[in-house]
């Protein structure tokens, strides 16, 4: 039996469908107020709970053997990262060991192991990785860089506005991942040896400068894209205002400000490696546009 926390999330969504595909039993730990029956129709065993409250993350352990972790803060959270990406993967290492669990897979984030500062969300991410690091339970960590499918939404745009909103410098590199792809990674992280105990970078098979996203689109919707591009001190001043009214927002604002403001790409070794170690081919950017998004 898997358990997949995060369960009605972009990702979290998609590895449920992945090990339903296989045919894997699979938990799915889902909010009351989540959209959940299209994971129960596929064949997922739901289970509505918290994970804020042990008692429920005990529950949702009972029977599993794999145990992966999707969830995370995001622009609808209510609760911090400290509580969400930190103290709730905490606790749920810990009740997977007890429970007698074989193995868990963390979703992390490309760049966790770099310091940043300003990001509660990066900075709970490595502390979780270090727990994993020093503990017995067996482990694969993967490092995504951006998701595909956040970027659906300005495809969509640029499709019928023909503009592309830029923050910060066009010429810093990203490689985008598949959401897809990095789903049926994380699906079979657990059943795949040579993923023990490993940590790996999960990009697309493209370095991209940020300008070039826009230049994908626009060779999916056969158009010139206008590219407005708004340097990342008018986010800081945006940030420093909200701040005097909500400084919970601003702090939750650096997450965003430190992937606005960094490169965040896979080097060619990594993606050999990922594509050798899980037996795949990663999706370009290019072609996941073009399967979401109708020409």
């Amino acid at each position: 039996m898997y358990l997949v926390t995060g369960a009605t999330g972009s990702l979290g969504r998609r590895i449920v469908k992945r090990l339903c595909e296989q045919e894997q039993p699979v938990r799915a730990f889902c909010r009351l107020n989540a959209h959940y029956g299209d994971l129960e129709s596929r064949g997922a065993e739901v289970l509505i709970g918290d994970l804020l409250n042990p008692r429920d993350i005990e529950r949702s352990l009972q029977g599993v053997k794999y145990v992966i972790s999707a969830h995370g803060t995001n622009e609808a959270s209510t609760a911090s990262a400290q509580d969400i990406d930190y103290r709730a993967n905490i606790d749920l290492i810990d009740s997977a060991k007890a429970s007698g669990a074989e193995h868990f897979t963390f979703i992390s984030v490309l760049g966790a192991d770099r310091g940043y500062e300003d990001s509660p969300v990066f900075k709970a991410k490595r502390e979780v990785e270090k727990y994993l690091l020093r503990g017995d339970l067996p482990y694969t960590i993967l490092r995504p860089s951006g998701f595909a499918n956040n970027l659906i939404p300005l495809a969509e745009r640029l499709k019928q506005t023909g503009t592309y909103l830029l923050i910060g410098d066009p010429v810093s590199r990203t490689s985008i991942v598949s959401t897809d792809d990095l789903a049926y990674i994380a699906a079979i992280a657990a059943r795949t040896e040579a993923a023990r105990n490993q940590v790996f970078a999960v990009g697309g098979p493209d370095v991209l400068q940020r300008q070039d996203i826009p230049k994908v689109f626009g060779q999916v919707f056969q158009r010139e894209p206008l590219i407005i591009n708004v340097p990342l001190p008018v986010l800081d001043g945006v940030r420093t205002a909200l701040g005097f009214v909500n400084p919970e927002l601003k702090r939750n604002l650096g997450t965003l400000r430190t992937l606005l403001a960094n490169e965040f790409f896979c080097t060619a070794e990594e993606v050999a490696r990922l594509e050798r170690t899980f037996d795949l081919k990663l999706e370009s950017l290019e072609s996941f546009t073009r399967r979401y998004v109708s020409v």
